[in-house]
């Protein structure tokens, strides 16, 4: 399950109908089971816990109906024991943080097939034959489980290869037990177990398939995400600068020339990080705190002729994490750049504070305004402030009315 097929369709996630077969077909593509996911790995090892689970109360079951049914046996009682706190340790180290680890993970299925033959053959040499059969109730749970493990967590081939095992194993114990060797009494309870191998490989290809259709929709909605991103970027950097070259100026030609040329370097700057995935100087800003981010965005404003006055509270710098403080500069970056271009003024102020059990930054500015209620639903507000916002875990609100300027405030959880 932790080995994903490499090759999924892009329909394999589409909601519109899908023939069944041909979904299947799908998401059982070719595997390379050396190359394994780690977050798939952490997911589907909690899968080994329901057999793990499922001794520990069959074996409970087993033996109060063994001890109402022959009394108390000490073989019997100490098997019980200790299978419960075997499969308790199995629990608990499922459930560890630690990293998957292939080696350990083998040596502990190794012990617990191991284990489960040895207490069938204690148990088996241990009672005496009238309490045989209730007797050994006990350790054949300890074997089911064991059935379901080795299905679930190597495949099974595993599973059927101790299925088969179990028919020398009840043999033996037989002989154990009576003294007469009798290879009939190998094949008692073969159909049980056959049954948990195959309700194991059942469970196996539908959690499997289970896996690899949520990792489909994954890698959708991850694609969609990304696209929106982008589309994001070419509306906050190339699109925004177009404009703001494009708006009229007055004064020295030769200086809004030089004022042109400065933005359009920076944004060259800014369009070529990007495309390279950050360089040392974006890296450096990225680990500023939000109060610097702030500042530097300031600055940039202030190369583009916006004057922003930044009031700043003491904020906690650990406050909020790095994902939510870029989300909070770029989408005051946006809130700035509409200043610059629909509000009819070149001032702004810019507070940030801690509000409700988080971070708030108001722009506000003294412009001509917009009336909110018919406000057409534009992209830069509706996806670069308030979907970025919301990505990230918080909230934007817009309040404008023409004539008294507008007041953007962004809020983020801590």
């Amino acid at each position: 399950m932790a080995s994903a097929t490499s090759s999924l369709d892009d329909d394999l996630a589409d909601p519109s109908p899908l023939r069944a077969m041909r979904r299947l077909q799908q998401m059982a593509g070719p595997v390379d089971p050396t190359v394994r996911d780690n977050l798939l790995l952490r997911a589907t090892r909690y899968v080994a816990m329901v057999p793990l689970l499922y001794r520990i109360v069959a074996v409970i079951g087993a033996l109060a109906a063994s001890v109402a049914e022959d009394g108390a046996n000490a073989a019997v009682l100490a098997v019980a024991v200790l299978a419960v706190l075997w499969n308790g340790y199995g629990v608990r180290w499922l459930v560890r943080s630690a990293p998957f680890q292939d080696t350990n993970t083998g040596r502990l299925l190794l012990l617990d097939v191991v284990f489960t033959l040895a207490v069938n053959l204690a148990v088996a040499a241990s009672v005496p034959e009238s309490a045989y059969n209730t007797a050994m109730v006990v350790p054949d749970k300890q074997l089911l489980g064991a059935v379901a493990l080795l299905t679930l967590a190597l495949g099974v081939v595993y599973g059927l290869g101790l299925v088969v095992l179990s028919i020398p194993l009840a043999a033996v114990c037989s002989w154990l037990n009576t003294g007469v060797f009798n290879v009939k009494q190998g094949f008692t309870g073969f159909g049980t177990m056959l049954g948990v191998a195959l309700t194991a490989t059942g469970a196996l290809v539908l959690l499997g398939m289970g896996t690899r259709l949520a990792l489909a929709y994954g890698i959708r909605n991850g694609r969609l995400a990304e696209r929106a991103r982008q589309h994001r970027a070419l509306h906050d950097s190339v699109l925004q600068t177009l404009e703001t070259l494009a708006l009229p100026g007055a004064g020295d030609p030769g200086r809004q020339l030089a004022q042109l040329r400065g933005i359009a370097r920076a944004q060259a700057v800014e369009l070529r990080n990007t495309i390279e995935k950050a360089s040392r100087e974006s890296a450096e800003e990225a680990a500023r705190p939000l109060g610097e981010k702030l500042t530097a965005l300031a600055a940039e404003m202030a190369r583009e002729g916006l004057r922003a006055q930044l009031v700043m509270a003491e904020l906690d710098e650990e406050t909020l994490d790095e994902v939510r403080q870029l989300a909070i500069r770029d989408a005051a970056r946006e809130a700035m750049r509409n200043t610059l271009k629909h509000a009819g003024t070149d001032e702004v102020v810019v507070r940030v504070d801690e509000q409700e059990g988080g971070v708030a930054v108001v722009i506000r500015d003294h412009g001509t305004g917009f009336d909110d209620a018919h406000r057409p639903a534009g992209f830069g507000i509706s996806e670069s402030i308030t979907a970025r916002l919301a990505e990230a875990g918080g909230r934007a609100l817009v309040e404008s009315s023409p004539g008294s300027g507008t007041r953007v405030t962004l809020w983020m959880p801590r």
